[in-house]
Protein backbone atom coordinates (compact mmCIF):
# COMPACT_ATOMS: atom_id res chain seq x y z
CA UNK A 1 0.00 0.00 0.00
CA UNK A 2 1.50 3.22 -0.95
CA UNK A 3 0.54 6.54 0.77
CA UNK A 4 1.84 10.26 0.65
CA UNK A 5 4.20 11.67 2.92
CA UNK A 6 6.49 14.19 3.00
CA UNK A 7 10.13 14.08 3.01
CA UNK A 8 11.35 16.87 5.02
CA UNK A 9 14.94 17.13 3.79
CA UNK A 10 16.08 20.59 3.55
CA UNK A 11 17.58 21.99 0.56
CA UNK A 12 20.66 24.21 2.42
CA UNK A 13 20.50 26.87 0.67
CA UNK A 14 18.81 30.54 1.77
CA UNK A 15 18.71 32.77 -1.28
CA UNK A 16 18.23 36.28 -0.85
CA UNK A 17 14.91 35.36 -2.67
CA UNK A 18 13.83 33.58 0.73
CA UNK A 19 13.80 37.08 2.69
CA UNK A 20 11.90 38.76 -0.33
CA UNK A 21 8.73 35.79 0.53
CA UNK A 22 8.18 38.28 4.46
CA UNK A 23 7.74 41.79 3.56
CA UNK A 24 9.77 44.03 5.76
CA UNK A 25 11.38 41.44 6.89
CA UNK A 26 13.97 42.94 8.20
CA UNK A 27 11.82 46.11 10.24
CA UNK A 28 13.64 48.68 7.94
CA UNK A 29 10.70 50.40 6.66
CA UNK A 30 8.07 52.07 9.10
CA UNK A 31 4.97 54.59 9.10
CA UNK A 32 4.49 57.48 11.29
CA UNK A 33 0.45 57.24 12.40
CA UNK A 34 -0.04 60.04 14.92
CA UNK A 35 2.09 59.33 17.72
CA UNK A 36 3.82 56.59 17.14
CA UNK A 37 4.86 54.34 14.25
CA UNK A 38 4.01 51.21 12.79
CA UNK A 39 6.63 48.25 10.39
CA UNK A 40 5.58 48.29 6.97
CA UNK A 41 3.14 45.50 6.41
CA UNK A 42 2.78 44.43 9.84
CA UNK A 43 -0.31 44.77 12.11
CA UNK A 44 0.19 45.58 15.89
CA UNK A 45 -1.67 46.96 18.97
CA UNK A 46 -0.14 50.33 18.78
CA UNK A 47 -3.69 51.66 16.94
CA UNK A 48 -5.62 50.75 20.48
CA UNK A 49 -3.19 51.69 23.24
CA UNK A 50 -2.03 54.60 21.50
CA UNK A 51 -4.95 56.54 23.51
CA UNK A 52 -3.14 55.52 26.31
CA UNK A 53 0.15 57.18 25.04
CA UNK A 54 1.79 53.95 25.00
CA UNK A 55 3.15 51.80 21.79
CA UNK A 56 4.00 48.05 22.48
CA UNK A 57 5.57 47.47 18.92
CA UNK A 58 8.50 50.58 18.29
CA UNK A 59 11.40 51.16 16.14
CA UNK A 60 14.79 50.11 17.69
CA UNK A 61 18.63 50.67 16.20
CA UNK A 62 20.95 49.24 15.52
CA UNK A 63 19.23 46.57 13.71
CA UNK A 64 21.13 43.24 13.30
CA UNK A 65 22.10 43.37 10.79
CA UNK A 66 20.50 46.81 9.35
CA UNK A 67 19.39 50.15 10.78
CA UNK A 68 16.61 49.06 12.27
CA UNK A 69 15.03 46.00 14.47
CA UNK A 70 11.46 45.39 16.01
CA UNK A 71 11.25 45.76 19.65
CA UNK A 72 7.71 44.08 21.18
CA UNK A 73 7.00 44.98 24.71
CA UNK A 74 4.02 44.40 27.37
CA UNK A 75 3.17 47.15 29.02
CA UNK A 76 0.43 48.59 31.13
CA UNK A 77 -2.96 50.22 29.67
CA UNK A 78 -5.40 52.01 32.32
CA UNK A 79 -5.52 49.10 35.03
CA UNK A 80 -4.26 45.84 32.71
CA UNK A 81 -1.20 44.83 30.52
CA UNK A 82 -1.43 44.90 26.69
CA UNK A 83 0.66 41.69 25.18
CA UNK A 84 3.47 43.03 23.01
CA UNK A 85 2.06 41.52 19.45
CA UNK A 86 2.87 42.24 15.53
CA UNK A 87 1.26 39.95 12.91
CA UNK A 88 2.68 39.95 9.21
CA UNK A 89 -0.33 41.54 7.75
CA UNK A 90 -3.87 42.94 9.60
CA UNK A 91 -4.03 42.41 13.57
CA UNK A 92 -7.51 42.46 14.85
CA UNK A 93 -6.67 44.14 18.13
CA UNK A 94 -10.21 43.22 19.81
CA UNK A 95 -9.16 39.36 19.83
CA UNK A 96 -5.76 39.61 19.19
CA UNK A 97 -5.21 37.11 16.20
CA UNK A 98 -3.73 37.89 12.73
CA UNK A 99 -6.95 38.81 10.44
CA UNK A 100 -4.23 38.32 6.87
CA UNK A 101 -1.26 37.12 6.13
CA UNK A 102 0.83 37.64 2.95
CA UNK A 103 0.92 35.59 -0.30
CA UNK A 104 3.35 32.79 -0.51
CA UNK A 105 3.22 29.43 -2.73
CA UNK A 106 6.63 28.13 -1.72
CA UNK A 107 6.80 25.01 0.79
CA UNK A 108 9.59 26.11 3.31
CA UNK A 109 11.69 23.88 5.49
CA UNK A 110 12.09 26.45 8.54
CA UNK A 111 11.18 29.71 9.88
CA UNK A 112 14.15 31.30 10.94
CA UNK A 113 15.52 34.99 12.17
CA UNK A 114 17.44 36.64 14.88
CA UNK A 115 15.68 37.49 18.68
CA UNK A 116 16.36 38.64 21.95
CA UNK A 117 13.80 37.97 24.91
CA UNK A 118 12.67 37.92 28.42
CA UNK A 119 9.88 38.07 30.33
CA UNK A 120 9.42 39.18 34.28
CA UNK A 121 6.25 37.06 35.46
CA UNK A 122 5.37 33.13 33.92
CA UNK A 123 3.94 33.94 30.75
CA UNK A 124 6.32 33.12 28.09
CA UNK A 125 6.04 34.70 24.92
CA UNK A 126 5.98 32.83 21.33
CA UNK A 127 6.99 33.43 17.35
CA UNK A 128 5.03 31.37 15.25
CA UNK A 129 4.47 30.62 11.18
CA UNK A 130 1.43 29.44 9.87
CA UNK A 131 1.35 28.43 6.33
CA UNK A 132 -2.54 28.03 5.09
CA UNK A 133 -4.48 27.57 1.82
CA UNK A 134 -8.15 28.93 0.69
CA UNK A 135 -10.58 25.93 1.06
CA UNK A 136 -13.37 26.68 -2.01
CA UNK A 137 -15.49 23.88 -1.27
CA UNK A 138 -15.75 24.66 2.69
CA UNK A 139 -15.02 28.33 2.23
CA UNK A 140 -12.19 27.85 4.98
CA UNK A 141 -8.54 28.43 5.33
CA UNK A 142 -7.19 24.99 5.79
CA UNK A 143 -4.00 24.75 7.92
CA UNK A 144 -0.80 23.31 5.18
CA UNK A 145 2.03 23.66 8.00
CA UNK A 146 2.90 25.34 11.49
CA UNK A 147 6.41 26.20 12.62
CA UNK A 148 5.95 26.96 15.80
CA UNK A 149 7.67 27.72 19.23
CA UNK A 150 7.38 29.18 23.21
CA UNK A 151 10.14 31.27 24.03
CA UNK A 152 11.61 29.81 26.89
CA UNK A 153 14.22 31.12 29.09
CA UNK A 154 16.24 34.21 28.25
CA UNK A 155 18.19 35.46 25.30
CA UNK A 156 19.62 38.89 26.41
CA UNK A 157 22.03 39.33 23.46
CA UNK A 158 21.05 38.72 19.48
CA UNK A 159 20.80 35.04 18.81
CA UNK A 160 20.12 32.87 15.53
CA UNK A 161 16.62 30.62 15.86
CA UNK A 162 15.65 28.05 13.41
CA UNK A 163 12.32 26.33 13.63
CA UNK A 164 10.93 23.84 11.42
CA UNK A 165 7.67 23.65 9.49
CA UNK A 166 5.36 20.51 10.67
CA UNK A 167 3.62 19.82 7.54
CA UNK A 168 -0.50 18.38 7.89
CA UNK A 169 -1.44 18.41 4.46
CA UNK A 170 0.52 17.68 0.54
CA UNK A 171 -1.41 20.71 -0.69
CA UNK A 172 0.80 24.02 -1.26
CA UNK A 173 -0.14 27.13 0.70
CA UNK A 174 -1.26 30.21 -0.92
CA UNK A 175 -0.55 32.29 2.23
CA UNK A 176 1.88 32.76 5.55
CA UNK A 177 0.95 34.61 8.63
CA UNK A 178 3.42 35.23 10.87
CA UNK A 179 2.40 35.99 14.51
CA UNK A 180 5.75 37.27 17.40
CA UNK A 181 4.36 38.00 20.88
CA UNK A 182 6.07 39.21 23.96
CA UNK A 183 4.07 37.50 26.19
CA UNK A 184 1.82 34.48 26.73
CA UNK A 185 -2.35 34.75 27.90
CA UNK A 186 -0.70 36.49 31.10
CA UNK A 187 1.51 39.50 30.22
CA UNK A 188 3.76 41.06 32.70
CA UNK A 189 4.79 44.53 32.47
CA UNK A 190 8.16 44.91 30.53
CA UNK A 191 8.13 41.12 28.42
CA UNK A 192 9.81 41.52 25.61
CA UNK A 193 10.31 40.30 22.41
CA UNK A 194 13.22 41.88 19.87
CA UNK A 195 12.73 40.52 16.11
CA UNK A 196 14.80 40.86 13.17
CA UNK A 197 15.87 39.56 9.49
CA UNK A 198 13.32 37.11 9.76
CA UNK A 199 13.43 34.24 6.77
CA UNK A 200 11.66 31.05 5.18
CA UNK A 201 14.53 29.39 4.21
CA UNK A 202 15.00 26.18 2.36
CA UNK A 203 12.33 24.17 1.33
CA UNK A 204 11.12 20.78 1.64
CA UNK A 205 12.49 18.47 -1.21
CA UNK A 206 8.60 17.23 -2.17
CA UNK A 207 5.67 15.26 -2.27
CA UNK A 208 6.68 11.66 -2.80
CA UNK A 209 5.17 8.69 -3.21
CA UNK A 210 6.96 6.69 -0.28
CA UNK A 211 6.08 3.34 1.18
CA UNK A 212 4.37 3.73 4.07
CA UNK A 213 4.84 2.68 7.66
CA UNK A 214 1.33 1.53 8.35
CA UNK A 215 -0.85 -0.90 6.11
CA UNK A 216 -3.16 1.03 7.81
CA UNK A 217 -4.30 4.11 9.94
CA UNK A 218 -7.99 4.74 11.43
CA UNK A 219 -9.29 6.98 13.57
CA UNK A 220 -13.34 6.48 15.35
CA UNK A 221 -15.26 8.05 16.67
CA UNK A 222 -14.43 11.71 14.85
CA UNK A 223 -15.71 14.23 16.01
CA UNK A 224 -15.11 12.44 19.31
CA UNK A 225 -16.44 13.72 22.70
CA UNK A 226 -13.93 12.10 25.67
CA UNK A 227 -11.97 9.38 23.77
CA UNK A 228 -10.25 9.29 20.46
CA UNK A 229 -9.71 5.24 19.25
CA UNK A 230 -6.98 4.42 16.95
CA UNK A 231 -6.40 1.42 15.10
CA UNK A 232 -3.08 0.55 13.67
CA UNK A 233 -1.48 -1.88 11.70
CA UNK A 234 2.38 -1.60 11.46
CA UNK A 235 4.53 -3.28 8.96
CA UNK A 236 7.51 -3.83 10.97
CA UNK A 237 8.43 -3.79 14.85
CA UNK A 238 8.99 -0.12 15.61
CA UNK A 239 8.76 2.57 18.58
CA UNK A 240 5.47 4.33 18.46
CA UNK A 241 3.71 7.40 19.98
CA UNK A 242 0.62 8.88 19.17
CA UNK A 243 0.13 12.94 19.64
CA UNK A 244 -2.72 15.48 19.32
CA UNK A 245 -1.51 19.15 18.63
CA UNK A 246 -3.77 22.50 18.17
CA UNK A 247 -4.06 24.38 14.96
CA UNK A 248 -0.18 25.87 16.72
CA UNK A 249 1.33 22.58 16.61
CA UNK A 250 1.56 22.34 20.33
CA UNK A 251 1.34 18.86 21.71
CA UNK A 252 -2.07 18.50 23.87
CA UNK A 253 -1.85 15.17 24.54
CA UNK A 254 0.44 12.57 23.97
CA UNK A 255 0.83 8.41 24.58
CA UNK A 256 3.88 6.50 24.56
CA UNK A 257 2.56 3.36 22.56
CA UNK A 258 6.37 1.37 22.77
CA UNK A 259 7.40 -0.86 20.42
CA UNK A 260 4.88 -2.44 18.40
CA UNK A 261 4.00 -4.60 15.37
CA UNK A 262 0.96 -5.47 13.39
CA UNK A 263 -2.58 -4.32 14.17
CA UNK A 264 -3.15 -2.84 17.62
CA UNK A 265 -6.00 -0.44 18.83
CA UNK A 266 -5.27 2.26 21.16
CA UNK A 267 -6.68 4.83 22.60
CA UNK A 268 -6.73 8.74 23.79
CA UNK A 269 -8.27 10.64 26.44
CA UNK A 270 -9.47 13.80 25.47
CA UNK A 271 -11.84 14.91 28.20
CA UNK A 272 -11.47 18.31 29.27
CA UNK A 273 -9.97 19.29 25.02
CA UNK A 274 -11.57 22.46 24.53
CA UNK A 275 -14.11 22.00 21.40
CA UNK A 276 -12.25 22.32 18.18
CA UNK A 277 -10.18 21.07 15.30
CA UNK A 278 -6.95 19.34 16.18
CA UNK A 279 -4.53 17.01 14.34
CA UNK A 280 -3.29 13.29 15.50
CA UNK A 281 0.34 12.42 14.74
CA UNK A 282 1.55 9.06 14.40
CA UNK A 283 5.16 9.33 15.39
CA UNK A 284 7.23 6.30 14.94
CA UNK A 285 11.21 6.37 14.89
CA UNK A 286 10.97 5.79 11.21
CA UNK A 287 8.09 8.70 9.56
CA UNK A 288 5.03 10.22 10.89
CA UNK A 289 1.19 10.48 9.55
CA UNK A 290 -1.41 12.54 10.79
CA UNK A 291 -5.27 12.88 10.03
CA UNK A 292 -7.33 15.54 11.26
CA UNK A 293 -10.05 15.08 13.74
CA UNK A 294 -12.67 16.88 15.88
CA UNK A 295 -13.13 17.29 19.22
CA UNK A 296 -16.94 18.44 20.44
Amino acid sequence: MKKTLFSLMAVAIASVSAFAQIPNFSFENWTTVGAYSIPDNWGTMNNATASFSVATATKATPGNPGNFYLKLTSLTTGTTVTNGIAVSGKLDSINKKAKSGFPCILQPASFTGRWQHMIYGTSQGSVKAVLTKWNTGMSKRDTIAIAAQTLSGMAMAWANFTINFTYFSTNAPDSCIIDLRASGSAPTVNDYLWVDNLALTGTVSGIQNQTSFLNSFAVFPNPSTDIINVTLNLKSSQQVSLELLDLTGKAIRTKDLGTIQGETQQSLDVNGVAKGNYFLRIVSDKATEVKKVVIQ
